[in-house]
């Protein structure tokens, strides 16, 4: 009785083992980080496919959302894969879907929340609509940033692709180890770029669909040599070496130029946001000093010409300080 006590003991602790290992093994090949990383590799080539169907066909469509009646209404919207790349580029895990439930929660939240305060429709549907563009700006921001990160990659890439290329390397295999030693985000698009390559697809798209996934200067410098290059020949590793040079030169400008322009950004930015903050902090203090603002005719005129005058003044203030290098 006991033997048999101890082996189903034994029997139920192996069991509950495998249990937890099927279930780890189930959830890592769904959710693991390597399926995300492979996701993340078909989101970003599907993003960077452009026209060329036959070639790129084996790639994985992005999908819009996760619902598929969603996805069918979404596909009918003008413009709406160029809101899906912009996604791609911004580093985002979000889909178009996602961004447009974002957009409409923080219009109503505002919306709701403004309902509680004694201000004008007006004014409550132009705090909304600011709300509302929030996600959008933040998605704008974060392809910013990702796009600096990677223009401040890219020299060093190159450098690498330079030595391989020295070393006996073929230009796929440079590929290669640019996605596997630089970080996130360059190696992964270096990476996709190799995938593709591996899936069929031609050297010349593989590298076009790179500059379409990111939209850098420096970047789209790099894919013209390469492409004229093989076509005309010569020295790559040269050639990648003096494109390395230029954009070194041209980033350590462009900081010079930004801490010139620190400055003249600082005071836009305080000027153009005091009168908003200025009309806040009075209507808060008193709500009837600023009421014949927006009650009076020749008050609710004002403000249009005011807003109007503020428009020009920000445009005018931003082509100022925004000197392109």
């Amino acid at each position: 009785m006991d033997n048999l006590y101890y082996l189903f003991a034994i029997l139920l602790f192996i069991a509950i083992v495998l249990f937890i290992e099927g279930a780890y093994s189930a959830w890592n090949s769904s959710k693991g980080p390597e399926a995300s990383r492979i996701e993340r590799r078909l989101r970003a080539m599907s993003a960077g496919a452009h026209g060329n169907d036959a070639e790129v066909s084996i790639v994985k469509q992005r999908l819009l959302s996760e619902s598929p009646g969603l996805q069918a209404a979404l596909l009918k919207l003008p413009r709406v894969h160029a809101v899906d790349r912009l996604l791609e580029q911004s580093g985002l895990t979000w889909n178009v879907s996602q961004l447009i439930g974002i957009t409409v929660a923080a219009f109503l939240l505002v919306l709701i929340g403004t309902s509680f305060l004694a201000l004008p429709l007006l004014l409550r549907l132009a705090a909304s609509l600011g709300a509302a563009a929030l996600p959008m700006l933040y998605v704008l921001h974060a392809k910013q940033k990702r796009l600096s990160r990677i223009e401040e990659q890219l020299p060093d890439a190159l450098d690498l692709m330079g030595r391989a290329l020295r070393a006996g390397h073929a230009f796929p295999t440079a590929l290669q180890m640019v996605g596997d030693e630089m970080s996130e985000p360059l190696a992964g698009e270096f990476a996709t770029a190799f995938d593709e390559v591996n899936f069929g697809v031609s050297m010349q798209d593989a590298l076009v669909n790179l500059a379409t996934r990111v939209p850098s200067i420096d970047l789209r410098y790099f894919v013209i040599a390469v492409l004229i290059q093989r076509e005309t020949g010569g020295n790559l590793s040269e050639l990648l070496g003096n494109i390395s040079s230029i954009i070194r030169d041209r980033i350590k400008l462009l900081g010079h130029v930004r801490a010139l322009s620190a400055e003249g950004k600082l005071s836009a930015w305080i000027l153009g946001l005091l009168p908003f903050g200025a009309a806040t902090l009075m209507h808060l203090v008193n709500p009837g000093f600023l009421s014949v603002l927006y009650t009076d005719p020749f008050g609710r005129k004002m403000i249009a010409g005011a807003l109007v005058m503020m428009f020009f003044g920000v445009l005018a203030m931003r082509k100022i300080i925004r000197i392109r290098v």
